[in-house]
């Protein structure tokens, strides 16, 4: 790891802190969920950006938060998210639905409390977290090997019974839980008829 990407990822610690501060004042329901979480919990993933999941009503008070900080905001054509960049550029990524769900306020409220970045800071829960990863991959995303480090580094503060029954119906998702027992980093699991999420 060169010093570039220890910059990159002190650039980007210290968006999540000043983004992540403002949308706690502001009362804005949200938690920390992508790389940044799983960096959070433990794991090494590579930072490119911020991720927060949030309530879809509160986007609107999350972007003129935001805006007041001096982050500039944009709507993509995705409807499932909104962006804003602070003064560098680093990129906060407003997401108000994972895995084509709505993100609920029972999954904040699942979220706990973890000191990131000096700062104590909502982050999903790590089986949310890990359902929102891998609900998504299919052929034309599924790459494995990028979420088998990361996965690994959080695996005793998942319930991989809960994962397994939500994500049975995704070839891809089940294949790569099967993966995870096959490679002992998981004890087998049982699947469940209450698969509904978040």
């Amino acid at each position: 790891m060169g010093s570039h990407s220890h910059e990159v990822t002190d650039a980007i610690l210290e968006t999540l802190k000043r983004a992540g501060a403002g949308l706690k004042e502001a009362g804005v329901r949200f938690a920390l969920a992508g790389g940044c979480a799983g960096y959070a919990r433990g794991a090494a993933p590579s930072l490119h950006d911020v991720d927060f999941a949030l309530v879809e009503e509160d986007v609107p008070l999350a972007l003129k938060t935001l805006e007041s900080l001096g982050f500039r905001t944009a709507k993509p054509p995705e409807d499932w998210l909104v962006k804003a960049f602070d003064e560098e550029g680093v990129l906060v990524d407003l997401i108000f639905s994972l895995a084509d769900r709505p993100v609920t306020e029972a999954m904040i409220a699942r979220a706990q409390p973890i000191n990131t970045a000096a700062l104590s800071l909502p982050v999903l829960e790590a089986t949310d977290l890990v359902i929102s990863w891998i609900l998504p991959l299919s052929e034309h995303t599924c790459d494995y090997g990028s979420l088998l480090p990361m996965v690994r580094a959080m695996r005793e503060q998942v319930d991989w019974d809960r994962v397994a029954s939500v994500v049975a119906p995704s070839p891809y998702a089940s294949t790569f839980v099967t993966l995870l027992e096959r490679l002992h980093i998981i004890a087998p699991t049982t699947t469940g008829p209450d698969g509904t999420w978040p």
